[in-house]
């Protein structure tokens, strides 16, 4: 492999953890000063590099080869149905995508034959709804989705819950988990062939790392 096997990464705490795992594994060692705003960036072999997306982006930059592999959330792949593998969940970004709506109104949501929906995940919210008979009109938000409800705007929200703190200071109440996700490795299906043995390599370290933590 001449040039450098190249993992996308969503950049934030993902990218972090991701780069601790690596580490863990035996995998890579990143010395990239924290302060350092670049966002793409070699490891001390030289050997891999790594980049830094959007979470929802890692799956584009793998698919059209721009990286040979990354890392993100379960939730997005779930979303995009894309035609990528993914091998391993890594064990952390542990997180839920769930339905969630007004407190007063939890109870009998899903007894609605039609609800107005806010969400990031128009899929699966889509999906949610119609394997339960409900109609839905989805509407479809890029932040501040727990405003939804509040302003009017939806009769509930379909969104990733972590602790639950933000639904209850927005007066939400989660009513039902949708997706557990977590950081997923997702792989290209060209790279298998052509970096068959980095390939191996990188799962038989990750499972190891995986295994000793259990």
């Amino acid at each position: 492999m001449n040039q450098p096997f190249t993992l996308a990464l969503p950049a934030g705490r993902m990218a972090d953890e991701s780069i601790e795992f690596f580490e863990r594994a035996g995998f890579a060692r990143f010395s990239k000063p924290r302060q350092d705003r670049s966002l793409a960036f070699l490891d001390d072999s030289g050997k891999i590099r790594a980049v830094l997306v959007r979470s929802q982006d890692v799956p584009t930059y793998v698919l059209q080869g721009g990286a040979h592999a990354g890392i993100t959330g379960r939730d997005v792949l779930e979303e995009g149905a894309y035609d990528l593998t993914a091998p391993l969940e890594l064990g952390f970004g542990q997180c839920r995508l769930a339905l969630a709506a007004p407190a007063e109104r939890a109870a009998e949501l899903l007894q609605s034959s039609h609800l107005r929906v806010a969400t990031k995940y128009p899929r699966l919210a889509m999906d949610y709804f119609f394997k339960r008979g409900v109609s839905c009109e989805v509407i479809k938000l890029h932040g501040s989705i727990e405003l939804a409800p509040t302003l009017g705007l939806s009769d509930c929200i379909v969104d990733l819950v972590s602790t639950g703190a933000t639904l209850k200071a927005n007066g939400l109440r989660e009513i039902e988990t949708i997706l557990q996700s977590q950081a997923t490795l997702t792989i290209r299906r060209a790279a298998y062939a052509l970096d068959a043995a980095f390939i191996q390599d990188l799962l038989s370290s990750f499972r190891s790392a995986l295994a000793a933590t259990q």
